[in-house]
């Protein structure tokens, strides 16, 4: 699956590099974790997205999100980076972060724990273009404990209306448009008795 991905992108580093001035130099193709395309400002065109996992000097971040529209020429031109977002082991089966593109024009990036520990989750978070910005328009939580399987959590919350259940019981919070940049874990989990 990896080196699909890098195949994938290496086909759009010639595009890419241009659309990153300061940032070019730091985008090493090897620390690309996933990417995703999709038509994600409904402009009719295909848009990417990228998972890069941090450089080595700062190997204490989590993965950040590198966020491509394609512009009027029809090159690739940087949108936004989101550093430190997106928790996930590089290369460690059960903790790879991923992307997937949906077809409403939404991709959604996922983190999970699957092998390390007791506590295995997986967070998922939807990711809608709203206002010429990038919005979390949706946050996907389920865990389990693995020596106390009773003790279950699971939580979906759309965040542009603020309705959605936690444990199978209706939660709501106050609706509002998060833009990814301002995205904090704890905007989900909170409401969802996570903490």
């Amino acid at each position: 699956m990896r080196s699909g991905i890098l195949a994938a992108v290496a086909l759009a580093i010639p595009i890419l590099l241009p659309a990153l001035p300061a940032a070019a130099q730091l985008l090493d193709p090897d620390r690309i974790v996933a990417a995703a395309t999709g038509d994600f400002d409904k402009d009719g065109t295909n848009d990417l997205v990228l998972l890069v996992a941090p450089a080595q000097d700062k190997a204490d971040e989590d993965h950040g999100v590198y966020l491509f529209l394609t512009g009027e020429t029809g090159k690739l031109t940087l949108k936004e980076i989101v550093p430190n977002l997106v928790w996930g082991a590089y290369d460690l089966f059960g903790q790879n972060a991923s992307l997937e593109a949906m077809a409403n024009g939404s991709f959604v990036i996922v983190s999970h724990n699957d092998a390390i520990g007791r506590d295995r989750w997986e967070q998922r978070l939807t990711i809608a273009y709203r206002n010429n910005e990038f919005a979390v328009a949706g946050y996907t939580y389920t865990g389990y404990d693995t020596l106390n399987p009773d003790a279950a959590q699971s939580c979906d919350i759309n965040m542009l209306t603020g309705k959605g259940k936690a444990n199978d019981k209706p939660v709501a919070i106050t609706g509002k448009l998060i833009y990814l940049r301002d995205w904090k874990d704890e905007m989900g989990r909170k409401p969802c008795g996570l903490e």
